[in-house]
Protein backbone atom coordinates (compact mmCIF):
# COMPACT_ATOMS: atom_id res chain seq x y z
CA UNK A 1 0.00 0.00 0.00
CA UNK A 2 1.27 3.49 -0.33
CA UNK A 3 2.02 5.79 2.04
CA UNK A 4 -1.18 8.23 2.77
CA UNK A 5 -3.46 5.90 0.27
CA UNK A 6 -7.00 4.59 2.12
CA UNK A 7 -7.58 1.18 3.11
CA UNK A 8 -9.13 -0.93 0.77
CA UNK A 9 -12.98 -0.64 0.93
CA UNK A 10 -15.96 -2.68 0.25
CA UNK A 11 -19.43 -2.76 -0.31
CA UNK A 12 -21.87 -4.88 2.27
CA UNK A 13 -25.17 -6.16 1.28
CA UNK A 14 -27.79 -8.96 2.63
CA UNK A 15 -30.61 -10.53 1.32
CA UNK A 16 -33.11 -11.56 4.11
CA UNK A 17 -35.34 -14.78 3.49
CA UNK A 18 -37.66 -16.56 5.08
CA UNK A 19 -39.61 -13.93 7.10
CA UNK A 20 -42.90 -15.67 8.04
CA UNK A 21 -45.58 -12.16 7.37
CA UNK A 22 -44.79 -8.97 6.43
CA UNK A 23 -45.73 -7.22 9.48
CA UNK A 24 -43.49 -4.81 11.37
CA UNK A 25 -39.60 -4.33 10.57
CA UNK A 26 -36.17 -5.66 10.17
CA UNK A 27 -33.73 -4.53 12.56
CA UNK A 28 -29.98 -5.28 11.31
CA UNK A 29 -27.10 -4.49 12.53
CA UNK A 30 -23.06 -4.93 10.98
CA UNK A 31 -20.39 -5.09 13.19
CA UNK A 32 -16.33 -6.09 13.01
CA UNK A 33 -16.18 -6.51 16.50
CA UNK A 34 -16.43 -9.84 18.32
CA UNK A 35 -17.65 -8.35 21.67
CA UNK A 36 -20.29 -6.20 20.22
CA UNK A 37 -21.49 -8.84 18.43
CA UNK A 38 -24.62 -9.40 18.18
CA UNK A 39 -26.38 -6.06 19.50
CA UNK A 40 -23.96 -3.56 18.52
CA UNK A 41 -24.84 -1.36 20.90
CA UNK A 42 -21.38 -0.78 22.22
CA UNK A 43 -19.68 -0.16 18.82
CA UNK A 44 -19.80 3.23 17.50
CA UNK A 45 -18.94 2.31 14.32
CA UNK A 46 -21.70 -0.42 13.85
CA UNK A 47 -23.84 -0.24 11.07
CA UNK A 48 -27.46 0.06 11.98
CA UNK A 49 -30.72 -0.30 9.36
CA UNK A 50 -34.37 -0.59 10.43
CA UNK A 51 -36.60 -1.44 6.59
CA UNK A 52 -39.94 -2.82 6.44
CA UNK A 53 -40.91 -6.16 6.35
CA UNK A 54 -41.52 -8.10 3.14
CA UNK A 55 -41.66 -11.74 1.69
CA UNK A 56 -37.79 -11.05 0.97
CA UNK A 57 -35.91 -8.11 2.33
CA UNK A 58 -32.57 -6.39 0.93
CA UNK A 59 -30.31 -4.77 3.12
CA UNK A 60 -27.02 -2.36 2.19
CA UNK A 61 -24.48 -0.99 5.29
CA UNK A 62 -23.05 0.50 2.45
CA UNK A 63 -18.99 0.87 1.70
CA UNK A 64 -16.67 -0.25 4.83
CA UNK A 65 -13.43 -1.03 5.50
CA UNK A 66 -11.54 -4.45 4.57
CA UNK A 67 -11.67 -6.89 7.44
CA UNK A 68 -13.98 -8.92 8.99
CA UNK A 69 -17.58 -8.53 9.71
CA UNK A 70 -20.94 -9.98 11.44
CA UNK A 71 -24.43 -9.12 10.92
CA UNK A 72 -27.43 -9.84 13.44
CA UNK A 73 -30.88 -9.50 12.63
CA UNK A 74 -34.30 -9.33 14.26
CA UNK A 75 -37.96 -9.56 12.82
CA UNK A 76 -39.42 -6.71 14.74
CA UNK A 77 -43.15 -7.64 13.88
CA UNK A 78 -44.76 -5.37 16.11
CA UNK A 79 -42.27 -2.68 15.60
CA UNK A 80 -41.35 -2.18 18.89
CA UNK A 81 -37.61 -1.87 18.57
CA UNK A 82 -36.72 -4.50 20.15
CA UNK A 83 -36.52 -8.61 20.02
CA UNK A 84 -39.48 -10.04 22.33
CA UNK A 85 -38.83 -12.66 24.52
CA UNK A 86 -40.71 -15.09 26.75
CA UNK A 87 -38.84 -17.05 29.40
CA UNK A 88 -35.83 -15.76 27.57
CA UNK A 89 -36.99 -17.22 24.51
CA UNK A 90 -36.69 -15.35 21.40
CA UNK A 91 -40.97 -14.58 20.15
CA UNK A 92 -39.87 -12.55 16.86
CA UNK A 93 -37.67 -13.88 14.42
CA UNK A 94 -33.73 -13.77 14.18
CA UNK A 95 -30.87 -14.07 11.77
CA UNK A 96 -27.29 -14.00 11.73
CA UNK A 97 -24.48 -13.69 9.05
CA UNK A 98 -23.46 -17.39 7.58
CA UNK A 99 -26.73 -18.53 8.81
CA UNK A 100 -24.55 -19.40 11.91
CA UNK A 101 -25.85 -22.34 14.41
CA UNK A 102 -27.73 -20.92 17.27
CA UNK A 103 -27.45 -22.97 20.65
CA UNK A 104 -28.75 -21.65 23.95
CA UNK A 105 -27.69 -17.88 22.95
CA UNK A 106 -26.67 -16.44 19.48
CA UNK A 107 -23.85 -17.28 17.91
CA UNK A 108 -20.00 -16.37 18.32
CA UNK A 109 -18.66 -13.44 16.31
CA UNK A 110 -16.35 -16.33 14.83
CA UNK A 111 -19.04 -18.40 13.33
CA UNK A 112 -20.62 -15.07 12.10
CA UNK A 113 -18.05 -13.42 10.38
CA UNK A 114 -17.18 -13.63 7.01
CA UNK A 115 -14.43 -11.34 5.43
CA UNK A 116 -15.07 -8.18 3.19
CA UNK A 117 -12.69 -7.21 0.62
CA UNK A 118 -12.31 -4.70 -2.11
CA UNK A 119 -14.53 -6.86 -4.19
CA UNK A 120 -17.61 -6.49 -1.26
CA UNK A 121 -19.94 -8.99 0.41
CA UNK A 122 -23.01 -10.22 -0.39
CA UNK A 123 -24.67 -12.40 2.55
CA UNK A 124 -28.01 -14.26 2.32
CA UNK A 125 -29.30 -14.62 5.48
CA UNK A 126 -32.46 -16.93 7.03
CA UNK A 127 -34.86 -16.03 9.48
CA UNK A 128 -35.45 -18.41 11.98
CA UNK A 129 -38.57 -18.64 14.44
CA UNK A 130 -38.90 -20.50 17.63
CA UNK A 131 -42.66 -20.10 18.32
Amino acid sequence: MLLGSAPPQGEVSATVTGLRSAKGQVLACLTARPKAFPKCESDPEARALSVPAGQSVELSFGTVPSGRYAIALIHDENANGKLDKRLMIPREGFGFSQNAPVGLGPPSFANAAFAVGASGEHQSIRMRYLF
